[in-house]
């Protein structure tokens, strides 16, 4: 089977499952969630450690698990929660005696705080709003918003894309494809608010598909950048076709937070 094939074959079975358990919610989307944050965390510093980098496991996992369910269950002060784990993981490093220090300690805050903290922000909006469907419909728009951009830009990427977009970071992405990906983020978001998402304004649905169309695209460049960086092509063969939960999450990972940022302060309940 082509590689291409497969993609669609594993979307088409994966994706109305996520789906559904987006609009579920509770505690089904909580647990979706920790799958994503502690799947990427474990791919992460797993791929990390082609720069002789150790990353804790021991500490970053239950770590990256608790900030995620603290967005959820609002058990602990935020400052107290950073606290403990930096304080508990400058302590593990005392005694772990592998090689840099300041290497295995820069990969675990990098992989608890942008994993953890970006990953937490898809509860954050699920469960901002009042109407239980309302939070399940914005991240389903997202959802379909990431995936309609990365295909466009793929495919428009791959038969008109002339100009490097990044070439340091990754040589075959194209300003044909990031402008494709960019305007088809918009256009699902507008779609997006005729299907399911009609108690948003039409500015709304625009700035959020700005955002999902650019922030989106560079949390993709940015998870190259730490691949190639690393020396890999995939976080992970998790999944057949897609490459790990890192490579299939890291554009709504990056920009989950800003969106949140944005309704929380410009949208109301």
């Amino acid at each position: 089977m082509s590689n291409t094939f497969v993609r669609i074959l594993v979307s088409v079975i994966t994706i109305p499952l996520i789906l559904a358990i987006c609009f579920l919610g509770k505690f089904l989307f909580l647990g979706f969630t920790l799958v994503i944050g502690g799947v990427a965390y474990y791919e992460f510093i797993s791929f990390a450690k082609e720069k002789d980098a150790s990353g804790s496991l021991v500490i970053g996992m239950p770590a990256v698990l608790l900030i995620i369910m603290n967005a959820y269950l609002n058990f602990a002060d935020f400052f107290l929660l950073a606290f403990g784990i930096v304080f508990l993981s400058l302590f593990h490093e005392l005694f772990r005696n592998k090689k840099s220090a300041i290497l295995n300690l820069g990969i675990t805050f990098l992989g608890v705080f942008y994993i953890g903290m970006f990953v937490s922000s898809f509860i954050l909006i699920r469960e901002y709003f009042v109407d239980y469907q309302h939070g399940a419909f914005v991240i389903i728009s997202m959802l379909a918003t990431i995936w309609i951009c990365d295909s466009a830009a793929y495919f428009f990427g791959l038969s008109f894309g002339k100009h490097r977009l990044f070439l340091r970071v990754s040589p075959k992405k194209s300003w044909e494809g990031a402008i494709a990906g960019f305007v088809f983020s918009i256009i699902t978001m507008l779609s997006a608010k005729l299907l399911v998402v009609d108690f948003l304004s039409w500015q709304n649905v625009i700035v959020i598909g700005i955002i999902l169309g650019t922030v989106g695209q560079v949390g993709d460049l940015i998870e190259s950048l730490l691949k190639r960086d690393a020396g890999v092509k995939d976080s992970s063969k998790l999944i057949p076709g897609h490459g790990g939960v890192f490579d299939r999450f890291d554009s709504l990972i990056y920009s989950a937070p800003i969106v949140f940022l944005y309704v929380k302060y410009f949208i109301s309940h």
